[in-house]
């Protein structure tokens, strides 16, 4: 029964690729709302509706399908291996990025227990690599989160921020603006300078002004930016003035551009279960869709894909606590949500530390909640507010989950999970000739659609071959060491006669004799295997 079921899952899976004609192009933009089901698509309409925003999404004209996503052994994905798959064509495990998963007996799809590790080449680095295109990644998340960490770097753990911060730093990106000052080290900073990148921090109008032909990275905050709504407008900037900066960046590149843009943070709203961020997070990332098409209808070179890799929370417009739920009106589903002017975490940040006869005026400020007595006491008994010094009393709870609490009560929205779910996400697509991927396909399909689209001759599979060989079939018969095994960044040292040459791991930068020269891709070293991952063409350099 079990081998019957395997074989059916790969007929299923083997049926559905992408066959359709496409006209390769110049640019390919693909843009993803971390975390996005199909009920907030409808919440976001309704609250621009509620709020005289009009009644329609700059997506909706371009909605062509569903996808089905999933990892490699299961039907419900995190970002890593969703995205990993648009990205690399093959299904990965949970926390996997780009990288081959290991065989497991609950596996959807036939796979090589030998290619376990495998970092695998990406729709970015292939577009680099074989047609010398342009690269950016626009985020509001950390920079080495999964969804941008799956387009340009690779580890079979996405927490192991400094090996994908490495790598995405060698990787010599073009544009790189979203989150993450604290994950830049002494050695990036270095590399930015000497490979010609400026880099900007915490300056919006450093960024939006920035009219130079050098790669530019433009990080906001120490680890993530804020919510939209809790923004401050003049400091940090929206991620559709992110996107369109980029795209002026990138359109002066001759032989064209990748660009991913991440919503990233619908998906941690989910997760928190507060609306209002959810909300909001979509149309902000909603309003960067709009100047990607119009920078799309305005040449005949681009394509742009819209999809979510996962859906997150269980998010649906009504919930069993409100009563008569298809008699409530507009008002009554959308004019609650519709009065926060911050989320949870923007409202915490306000009440964290004032004091608590403070409390109700500022709750009050931003919400119109009149908090009871009960309410008050669960946002001072916090375990993280700062405002009252006793410690007696103190929940387990901290206050933003005690302030979600309180705006859930007076909403009608529900959620079923804290953490992701499995159904289909919503596809849209732009192609200038018609040519998108329609009805429902598979995660692996998108990959096929962008390969084709981005004009990609060479296999991903046959590329991978060539980029990330093992470092003991490439120097085989020859001296080689790997020098810090248990450290962050081991070193491979190879010798032949007086030369050595020394690779350390993710990075794109060796040295020969004591003199550095381009790796042309990133290594990846994996300490499972004790095995490094590297271009096959550094060999020719001992010789």
């Amino acid at each position: 029964m079990r081998k019957l079921y395997c074989f059916l899952v790969l007929i299923l899976f083997s049926s559905l690729s992408f066959t359709q004609e496409v006209r390769p192009v110049k640019n390919v933009i693909l843009m993803i709302p971390d975390g996005t089901s199909t009920a907030v698509y409808s919440a976001a309409r309704w609250y621009k509706v509620y709020n005289n925003m009009g009644d329609k999404l700059h997506v909706d004209p371009y909605f062509t399908g569903t996808v089905t996503t999933f990892s490699s052994n299961a039907p419900i994905g995190d970002s890593a291996p969703t995205t990993s798959c648009y990205m690399t064509g093959v299904p990965s495990r949970a926390g996997w990025v780009s990288t081959y998963p290991l065989a497991d007996p609950n596996d959807l799809f036939e796979s090589d227990s030998t290619m376990a590790y495998q970092p695998l080449v990406t729709i970015l680095e292939a577009s680099r690599i074989e047609k010398n295109k342009a690269s950016g990644l626009v985020v509001t998340s950390h920079f080495t989160d999964a969804t941008p960490a799956d387009c340009a770097s690779h580890h079979y753990n996405r927490g192991n921020s400094k090996a994908l911060a490495s790598q995405m730093a060698y990787q010599n990106l073009d544009v790189m603006f979203g989150g993450g000052n604290g994950l830049l080290t002494e050695d990036i900073k270095q590399h930015f300078k000497n490979s010609g990148t400026t880099l900007i921090q915490n300056d919006r109008k450093a960024m939006l002004n920035y009219n130079d032909t050098n790669k530019v990275w433009a990080l906001f905050g120490d680890k993530v930016l804020p919510f939209d709504i809790d923004r401050n407008y003049d400091e940090v900037p929206s991620l559709a003035e992110m996107t369109e900066k980029a795209l002026n960046i990138l359109s002066t590149k001759e032989n064209g551009f990748f660009l991913m843009v991440e919503g990233s943070q619908v998906d941690w709203a989910a997760h928190q279960k507060d609306p209002v961020a959810i909300i909001t997070e979509f149309i902000a990332f909603d309003e960067a869709v709009g100047k990607a098409i119009n920078f799309a209808k305005n040449n005949d070179e681009t394509v742009v894909v819209i999809l979510s890799d996962h859906g997150t929370g269980g998010f649906s417009i009504g919930k069993s606590d409100c009563r008569g739920y298809n008699q409530l009106s507009l008002e009554e589903l959308f004019g609650e949500v519709s009065k926060y002017t911050l989320t949870s975490a923007g409202l915490e940040e306000k009440l964290i530390e004032v004091n608590p006869e403070n409390i109700k005026s500022e709750f009050k400020k931003h919400t119109d909640i009149d908090l009871t007595e009960d309410e008050m006491k669960n946002l001072i008994s916090s375990n993280n507010y700062k405002g009252d010094k006793s410690e007696d009393g103190k929940s387990s709870s901290g206050m933003r989950s005690n302030i979600i609490k309180i705006m859930n009560a007076y909403m009608c929205f529900g959620f079923t999970t804290y953490g992701h779910t499995g159904e289909e996400v919503l596809l849209a697509a732009y192609h200038p000739d018609g040519t998108v991927p329609r009805g429902n396909v598979k995660n692996t399909d998108i990959n096929d659609y962008l390969f084709r689209a981005s004009g990609l001759k060479t296999p991903l599979t046959e590329m991978t071959e060539n980029i990330f060989a093992k470092h003991n079939d490439v120097f085989s018969g020859l001296n080689y060491t790997i020098e810090n095994k248990d450290a962050d960044f081991p070193i491979l040292i190879v010798k032949k006669g007086k030369n050595i040459l020394k690779i350390p791991a993710f990075s794109s930068v060796g040295e020969l004799n004591g003199k550095p020269f381009n790796l042309g891709s990133v290594t990846v070293y994996i300490d499972k295997n004790e095995t490094f991952y590297l271009p096959k063409n550094i060999l020719p350099k001992l010789k």
